[in-house]
């Protein structure tokens, strides 16, 4: 059992120990071999062709695996090999993952939005001597850097090629050569029994709020321990249903969408993309579902853009049911009786209103939502609570295979990422850093020794670069990066992300970021809510077909002056607001201002808007 332990005199002030033993070290082949031979004859994976949506058994995706990986292994791939995964959500990344690990090899997952350079950059940089790309968007680019890539000695993709391309293998044809393979299943698991805990089973390269991507070193046990870890409070078994969106080549979904049910035997159903994710919930009606706050967010606005349209009635009718839900599952999240008379009320609120919008919403069977990659904001936990949706915020990062913290179903602390996982010890250094220990941690960063000693101090702490506190439950809040910090030309501290968050409590903004290092006050970028500001400028008898000249208008400026002002009466005088400036675009990932995760990158965000920022120092701003 892994010990607590005290913060050294002066080092480190109140700790978490950790939440329980640490399981068993297992490798990720031999998980999913368990998995199989328990639960070989049900659904493993799911997605959509032609219209239906397509299952593979365990058993299946087992076949699928053993053949992929005695291919691999024909064209050269052997252990401590490094093949890079460039591909959206498939079947074939869940099986090409799984194929390459089972040889000892390592996972390069690459994210299939990054541009060409982006994808040069991680590939000579972690060696990788194999590349699988999804389709021919993804092989283009790979084709465009080959000759600058020495190491890279193959390129595979899962799609079929319309003419032979000297170089490229296909998907096909590897498994091809695996299912001839005379002795396949007894070579693949000897093979496979040949993998270590402690062996290197992916790079993942951190996308980052700033500077250049670094390749952590996660192992078999990192993700294991992980997965094993939450399986033991959040019961999710063979009969569970995960929705899975987030890119697999994000860490999150790497553990919550694709280890976590694998271990538990669960079903995986891959959305067709970004802009169906609502739609393939109706239609697979998941149990379980992992994403960023973003979708939260997204579901949130919605259903309170519908409920103000409906009649007078019918809205106060939804207005009273959600009110009711929150009293009702505010009480039971936090471990505590309803009472007779609440338990009635909500008994007539869910059957008029709450039932029905979870049915719309998600297809009426879900039993929880996990949130994480980014802080969820707690207006958005409440409304989602109220309407019986359970939602469990985490914590983690890249470094710690992810999880380090996590709310429990029998006891949630909204604005909190919950407890230490079980095995995992979590403290807080004395300038309020969270560190964590455990068998989650990193091995180091790839090829970058000084960054690693950074990170991971010699008693093995991982410094996480946030700033938190924990509670006397045990249950660690969040406060902001460490990073992030602003130090006013006062002196004073400005922790901006949760003064971001009460301002995003306005309907119409929509992005908010504050900036004031070294400087006199807070200013802000604000990126308005456009349908909601439309609606309002509508009801002003404003023109809203030019949304730069909108933006522009005295009546919107004064709007936004009063919404920050309303959302900012408990900050300190020094923290408040005091210039923001509009913008009519939204901040992207192409412009590199956002992670895949939709985190904002505060400094890209500052170099690509400087200009902006130094006028309102200057006074020219809009508020």
């Amino acid at each position: 059992m892994t010990a607590t332990l005290q913060p050294a005199a002066g080092s480190a002030k109140r700790g978490a120990p950790p939440s329980g033993e640490r399981p068993p070290a297992i490798t990720i082949p031999a998980m999913f071999r368990r998995t199989v031979e328990r639960f070989g004859d049900r659904n493993s994976l799911l997605h959509k062709a032609n219209g239906k949506w397509i299952p593979i058994t365990y058993r299946e995706l087992e076949n699928q695996v053993v053949q992929l990986a005695l291919g691999l292994a024909e064209l050269g791939l052997g252990g401590g090999d490094r093949l890079a995964l460039l591909a959206e959500n498939r079947p074939e990344w869940a099986v090409t993952d799984l194929a390459v690990v089972s040889l000892g090899a390592v996972n390069v997952p690459l994210y299939a939005t990054l541009p060409a350079p982006q994808v040069e950059y991680i590939l000579a940089d972690s060696g990788a001597q194999m590349l699988m790309v999804s389709g021919q968007k993804q092989l283009d680019k790979a084709l465009e850097i080959r000759q600058r890539l020495p190491n890279l000695r193959c390129i595979l993709t899962m799609d079929r090629l319309a003419e032979p391309v000297e170089g490229v293998v296909t998907y096909a044809d590897a498994i091809a050569r695996g299912a001839a393979h005379l002795k396949g299943r007894e070579e693949f698991n000897r093979r496979a029994e040949a993998v270590r805990p402690s062996d290197l089973a992916t790079i993942i390269y951190t996308s980052g709020t700033t500077g250049e991507p670094k390749g952590a070193m996660l192992t078999h046990d990192n993700f294991t321990s992980n997965a094993q870890s939450v399986e033991t409070f959040v019961e999710v078994g063979p009969e569970d249903l995960f929705l899975s969106f987030l890119p697999l080549s994000h860490v999150f979904e790497r553990m919550a969408g694709h280890y976590l049910p694998l271990s538990a035997g669960a079903s995986v159903a891959y959305a067709e993309s970004v802009f169906t994710v609502q739609s393939n919930m109706v239609e697979v009606r998941p149990t379980v579902m992992a994403s960023v706050p973003r979708l939260y967010e997204s579901i949130h606005s919605r259903l309170l853009d519908g409920i103000a349209k409906r009649p007078d009635k019918e809205r106060k009718t939804a207005e009273w049911a959600l009110r009711v839900g929150w009293e009702y599952y505010r009480k039971r999240v936090e471990g505590k009786s309803a009472g007779l008379l609440t338990t009635l009320q909500h008994l007539v609120a869910d059957r008029l209103v709450l039932q029905k919008l979870r049915e719309k919403v998600t297809g009426g069977r879900l039993r929880f939502f996990i949130s994480g990659g980014a802080p969820l904001p707690i207006q958005t936990a409440e409304f989602i609570t109220s309407m019986g949706l359970h939602i469990l915020e985490g914590y983690g990062l890249t470094e710690t295979s992810p999880v380090i913290c996590v709310n429990r179903p029998a006891k949630t602390k909204i604005g909190t990422v919950g407890p230490p996982i079980p095995g995992v010890e979590v403290k807080i250094a004395a300038d309020g850093e969270i560190l964590s220990r455990g068998p989650h941690i990193m091995l180091g960063y790839y090829n970058k020794p000084g960054d690693t000693a950074q990170a991971i101090d010699p008693e093995g702490w991982f410094h996480t670069g946030d700033i938190g506190k924990i509670d006397e439950e045990g249950y660690l809040k969040i406060t902001d990066r460490k990073k992030d910090i602003l130090v006013l030309a006062n002196g004073k501290n400005v922790a901006p992300q949760p003064i971001e968050a009460k301002l995003k409590a306005s309907q119409y903004i929509g992005s908010v970021v504050l900036f004031g290092d070294r400087e006199p006050q807070v200013v802000a970028l604000l990126v308005p809510d456009m349908d909601h500001l439309k609606q309002w400028a509508r009801k002003q008898g404003l023109e809203v077909k030019d949304e730069a000249a909108l933006l522009k208008d005295a009546k919107v400026k004064k709007l936004y002056r009063d919404e920050i002002e309303a959302n900012s009466k408990d900050l300190a005088d020094f923290e408040k607001v005091r210039r923001f400036t509009l913008l009519a675009q939204e901040f992207t990932q192409e412009r590199g201002e956002l992670t895949p995760t939709l985190k904002i990158k505060r400094q890209v965000v500052k170099k690509n808007y400087a200009a902006e920022i130094q006028a309102m120092y200057g006074g020219k701003s809009e508020g």
